[in-house]
């Protein structure tokens, strides 16, 4: 068994798989998988056509497995995980990497929250109102920067109308239940249109109380989560393009479910002590009766965008493409209905990129994009000086296709200027300016109608953030001292990849397996030292990693109807010389059958086997494996000609296992919910 622990050992074995079902089935009647085109590659790509692996979800399915938290929604997704604190934050984690190495954006530009800046804080978007997820595993860095060394969460929305519609009006409403936590979830939106003007508005409502556990006490105590949004948005449309704006605003509260208040300060400006911790209970928070117990945070984002299309908007140059979003970002950390730390975060970030005509048979995308970021906190744990982030980039990415053969290279170079304001340790914050240069090559080889070879080749580069070099001081949400460093480098980073996918027939199958050589990794580590009343001071570090892992799925058509499909990942961190990276997550192994029972009606059945992680880093503690079962049961129907509607229903963790996902910070402190069952009904007009 130890055997299976290696990545090479699990590629042989799921394409042995996929070679054995082959043969099984060979007689079925065959299938072709959908081809998407995927919106972040700039090229308008289909996803049998990328040099690196993508994930794309949207339609029904996106609306049987939406979650509260993005990172939720896409656990599952061949190595794609979840960071999760508790039900209010979920953050993903691609092939073992999250934070600031996964950049979410809205539309091609970020969403500038404070998620990226503590595992406590919640990504600004409501899953209900996606209409299209599409996430870029590997290094992603030549498009959206060079925090991308992980990969990227591409979020597709309809608040700024990109067509009028053809009877001048379509919208949809989908409405949402869950046991487990007694959630109540809805969702509506309207898009509007005549001549060359659509307007668009939609909104969303959830509540969601603490959510069941396997055992006792029975509820995940402080697990609630509530938030609420709306977005107005409006288009100008024409015959070569679109130009349009608009406003969304959400609201969020949700509790923090590992916070400890922490008495600490510290000794020669460098040294910390913490005493008692004082009387601090631990308690529900009972929202529907107003009452603030416990530890939460209440959260505002204000956020506007700017999109525009236009095609043949010069000589040489077949269609450009303009982004434009500020935020005004700000939460409070409160305890006991005070408030002990206030967050803002205002950011700005403007992108335009230029697809050029061929030129010699290359067709591809030259563009630049700037960003600035006005962070502050204060109150209780002030632990980050007040900092303003501006960065520039100017990129190019380019393709070929030669008969089977379709080739990328790409070029992006970053430049990071950071303005701290405060003191740090005692003395004046020095300011900071980073700059990196990232480029790649791939390609993409049709060596018949239904393969495809692909390979792909990167140099990435990642500047350090803020928070990785100014962080001082006591964070209670993690229970932690946090201590950055002024002197951190830009980390650099090198990704080989291949991958073989069958596109058609009675088997389908996507394999890939990946290596990436981290210089000047960026982690938190235990500095090992004793503060006292049990806190841990983290430093961050740098040091040479290695990340590399297998993923796949594998499909078989075994009747017409059934859909047996085999998946699994595994992704092994390590720091070079000797130690484990933190909080890696375990590999995972799953079979799922998908029925379709009559016309529109549907059925599916899912389990999945989380091993223990035992191979963790210095101080932290591993984690036990479990095994998840689960079940649905759809149907999509047509009310009349103009309305139509999808009833279902899922059932997760049907053997009410106890789990904890290795890759959360208060793993320890936390269970993933027990057996549940969610139902819900979508209309579309």
């Amino acid at each position: 068994m130890r055997l299976l622990h290696h990545p090479l050992a699990w590629s042989v074995a799921m394409a042995t798989l996929a070679c054995s079902a082959s043969a099984f089935a060979q007689t079925n009647k065959p299938i072709v998988l959908d081809e998407v085109t995927v919106t972040a590659s700039a090229l308008n790509t289909r996803t049998t056509e990328m040099t690196t692996p993508v994930e794309v979800l949207r339609g029904d399915e996106l609306t049987q497995r939406t979650e509260a938290t993005l990172g939720d929604t896409l656990n599952g997704f061949p190595g794609v995980h979840a960071s999760g604190f508790g039900p209010g934050v979920g953050r993903p984690v691609i092939r073992g990497l999250e934070g600031a190495r996964v950049r979410v954006l809205s539309d091609g530009v970020d969403v500038m929250d404070a998620s990226t800046i503590s595992p406590d804080h919640a990504i600004t978007t409501d899953t209900l109102l996606v209409e299209q997820v599409e996430v870029l595993k590997g290094p992603a860095t030549l498009l959206y920067g060079g925090g991308a060394i992980g990969g990227v969460v591409n979020l597709i929305d309809r608040k700024v109308p990109t067509y009028v519609p053809e009877k001048g009006i379509e919208g949809n409403v989908h409405l949402r239940g869950n046991t487990v936590a007694d959630e109540r979830a809805g969702a509506v939106g309207v898009t509007l249109g005549a001549g060359q003007v659509a307007g668009h508005i939609e909104a969303s409502k959830s509540q969601a109380d603490p959510y069941r556990i396997p055992g006792n006490p029975s509820r995940q105590e402080g697990a609630f989560n509530d938030s609420e949004s709306y977005s107005l948005g409006l288009s100008w449309i024409g015959e070569r393009g679109y130009l349009g704006a608009a406003f969304s605003r959400q609201q969020k509260e949700y509790g923090l479910l590992a916070h400890e208040h922490i008495d600490c300060h510290t000794h020669h400006q460098t040294e910390w002590h913490c005493g008692g911790h004082g009387d601090h209970d631990d308690h529900d928070h009972d929202h529907e009766h107003g009452d603030d117990h416990g530890a939460y945070i209440s959260m505002v984002q204000r956020r506007w965008d700017v999109r525009g299309e236009y095609a043949d908007p010069f000589a040489g140059f077949e269609l450009a493409k303009l982004r434009v979003s500020h935020t005004d970002y700000e939460h409070d950390e409160i305890e006991e209905g005070l408030v002990g730390t206030r967050f803002e975060n205002q950011g700005t970030e403007a992108r335009l990129e230029l697809t050029h005509q061929p030129f010699h048979g290359w067709r591809g995308v030259v563009g630049g994009q700037t960003s600035r970021r006005d962070f502050s906190a204060e109150g209780e744990e002030d632990y980050l000086i007040p900092t303003l982030t501006r960065s520039h980039a100017v990129f190019l990415l380019e393709e070929l296709k030669v008969g089977d053969w379709r080739y990328e290279l790409g070029l992006r170079h970053d430049w990071q200027d950071i303005d701290a304001d405060g003191i740090r340790a005692g003395v004046a914050a020095p300011d900071r300016s980073h700059s990196g240069t990232s480029a790649s090559a791939g390609a993409t080889w049709r060596f018949a109608p239904e393969y495809a070879l692909r390979g792909s080749l990167s140099r990435s580069q990642r500047l350090p953030s803020a928070e990785e070099l100014y962080a001082f001081g006591p964070h209670a949400a993690t229970g932690v001292i946090e201590v950055g460093d002024p002197d951190l480098k830009k980390e650099t980073g090198y990704n080989i990849e291949f991958g073989l996918s069958k596109l058609a027939g009675v088997v389908t199958y996507d394999l890939s397996l990946y290596r990436n050589q981290i210089s000047d990794f960026i982690y938190m580590a235990d500095a090992g030292t004793d503060p006292g009343d049990g806190v841990r001071e983290f430093e961050y570090r740098q040091r040479d990693a290695v990340l590399h892992g297998v993923e796949g799925v594998i499909g078989l058509q075994a009747t017409d109807g059934l859909k047996v499909s085999l998946f699994g990942d595994l992704v092994r961190g390590k720091l070079k010389g000797d130690g484990n990276l933190p909080r890696i997550p375990a590999s995972r192994l799953g079979v799922r059958f998908d029925q379709r029972i009559t016309a529109g009606l549907a059925g599916q059945v899912e389990a999945y086997r989380v091993k223990g992680q035992s191979r963790v880093a210095d101080n932290e503690t591993s984690t036990s494996g479990y095994t998840m079962l689960g079940a649905g049961l759809s149907y999509r129907g047509q009310a009349n000609e103009d309305l139509g509607y999808l009833l279902y229903a899922r059932a997760n963790n049907l053997l009410d296992e106890k789990a904890r996902q290795h890759s959360s910070f208060i793993k320890d402190e936390v269970l993933l919910p027990g057996r549940n069952l969610t139902v819900g009904v979508k209309f579309d007009f």
